[in-house]
């Protein structure tokens, strides 16, 4: 089995860059099962990162509304 970050919330951000569920890029997301086991790793070592700035997107985009 694939190791996956994915948690089944499977919607993009405004422009398409990355997912809101796991962070991960459409190009990740459709490669994910084609790629080595260490580059998957590598783009999890970084999805926390991605994750807190969608968040703070989501946070200012509420403010402004």
């Amino acid at each position: 089995m694939v190791e996956t970050p994915c948690v089944k919330i499977c919607r993009m951000l405004e422009g398409g860059s990355l997912c809101r569920g796991c962070g991960r890029t459409l190009e990740e997301i459709a490669h994910w099962t084609e790629m080595s086991p260490e580059g998957r790793r590598a783009i999890m070592g970084g999805l926390a990162e991605r994750l807190r700035r969608i968040q703070m997107l989501d946070t200012a985009s509420r403010s402004e509304a």
